[in-house]
């Protein structure tokens, strides 16, 4: 028996528990929750490609079974409707099976209609939890997502049992050794889309299972945050390489970003500092300590790489006073983690959903979140050559204060990310990223 097996009963039976007494506090006798439905595309006889319901995954390690539905009592195994239709176009989901099927009630069906039979009456103590499909739409006296129930769950979602570690511990691992074989793709000067193909082989998944679409960047691509064109060309010189990518194991994600230099150059000695910093800002997390904080002190961290390396003259903390050092680290420095690559929550200030939003110098950081145990993060810090946003600073109040010369030299290289994914226990951190590295 593997370590998921043995951890996934007690993950269910505490989360059957926790959601059950939420039940009772809400005057709710049952849950509804659907997989989801396929979306076809327009006028098409194809669909998109289909992720089941992050809320359906809370429970089960199902993430491509559609039009299935959890049925959740007060008492008793949950029971499982799981639609296996007769199909010679398309391969059937296959029987259950795993470590999973035992602590449930599953009822197989073969005709979409046949789901009706096991739901509950059509009453306001059913709650449907994610999107409304075809037949939950029939019962219209059911509460549809109701708010003070699902933040609830939201917040406690932030907290990760040992199934949930291990499942993204498995994540990083897989994800790592993918990393490794892109890096070797890249010194081989391949191109964007050739190193892409060798990370989703290596994964031994499917493109359309990655938890999210591979960010794999040459040289001034690496400062597009969001990169997803993947050139197919062969680049005359490759510079440098960025890589955003994860890996899912039973719905639960990793998500990794590291950077590399072609040579030996002052942006490999940038990576350097930048790696180093990004340990420090690790190293240096208090359990209880808000999310903010940290990422306030990593603009600090990294005004003072600009700073030595002489690419802005302003000291660290006017850097990050006059809004200076966002220029060249724009994005916040990290998110929770779980069953969505950016899980649900990070902005609440309690179990109620009261929103907790960042101050407005820092707009984009999506955990405001206080770092307790069992709590997981990714801690992503970059520094970056976007001219999109210095190019406002060449005639503006501080343009004396960048080393314009030197950035214009940076700028074909993009810029920096490097991206873990960790866990707060009680004394430290657990970095499952850098174990899943150190593994290889």
């Amino acid at each position: 028996m593997s370590s998921i097996d043995q951890l996934y009963g007690a993950h269910l039976s505490d989360l059957l528990a926790r959601h059950r007494q939420l039940m009772q506090e809400n005057d709710l006798d049952y849950l509804l929750i659907p997989s989801g439905a396929p979306l076809k595309i327009y006028l098409d006889d194809m669909y998109y490609p289909f992720k089941s319901s992050f809320l359906f995954r809370t429970y089960l390690p199902l993430t491509e079974v559609a039009d299935s539905y959890l049925i959740i009592g007060l008492t008793g195994k949950p029971v499982l409707v799981y639609y296996q239709p007769v199909d010679f176009w398309h391969t059937p989901p296959s029987d259950p099976s795993g470590y999973w099927p035992e602590h449930f009630d599953i009822q197989v069906i073969t005709e979409f209609e046949q789901a009706l039979r096991y739901f509950p009456e059509n009453s306001d103590r059913v709650a449907v939890l994610g999107e409304a499909t075809r037949l939950t739409s029939r019962l219209n006296k059911t509460k549809q997502n109701p708010s003070e129930l699902l933040n609830a769950i939201y917040w406690q979602r932030a907290y990760k049992s040992d199934y949930e570690i291990e499942c993204m511990q498995q994540a990083n691992d897989k994800a790592a050794y993918a990393h490794r074989v892109a890096e070797l793709a890249f010194r081989d000067g391949k191109s964007e889309q050739q190193i892409h193909l060798a990370y989703v082989e290596a994964t031994g998944m499917l493109e359309h299972q990655m938890p999210y679409g591979n960010i794999i960047a040459l040289n001034q691509n690496c400062a597009i945050l969001h990169y997803m064109e993947c050139e197919a060309k062969v680049p005359e010189l490759s510079r440098s390489f960025l890589i955003d990518a994860g890996v899912t194991v039973n719905g639960y994600h990793s998500d990794i970003t590291r950077t590399y230099s072609a040579e030996k150059n002052e942006f490999s000695e940038l990576i350097d500092a930048m790696e180093q910093m990004q340990l420090n800002c690790m190293d240096s997390i208090i359990n209880g300590q808000e999310y903010l904080d940290l990422h306030i002190n990593a603009h600090l961290q990294i005004s003072e790489i600009l700073n030595r390396f002489d690419i802005l003259s302003l000291q660290p903390q006017e850097a990050v006073e006059s809004g200076i050092s966002g220029a060249f680290f724009p994005h916040g420095l990290g998110h929770l983690i779980g069953l969505q690559v950016h899980d649900v929550g990070g902005q609440f200030a309690d179990a109620s959903g009261k929103s907790n939003p960042p101050p407005s110098a820092h707009p984009f950081l999506r955990s405001t979140r206080k770092m307790e145990t069992n709590m997981a993060f990714t801690i992503e810090p970059g520094l970056y050559f976007i001219d999109a946003l210095l190019s406002k600073h060449r005639d503006g109040k501080y343009k004396q204060a960048f080393n314009w010369a030197k950035i214009d030299a940076l700028m074909p290289f993009g810029g920096i990310r490097i991206e873990d994914d960790i866990v707060i226990k009680k004394d430290g951190i657990k970095n499952m990223t850098r174990e899943a590295f150190a593994k290889l």
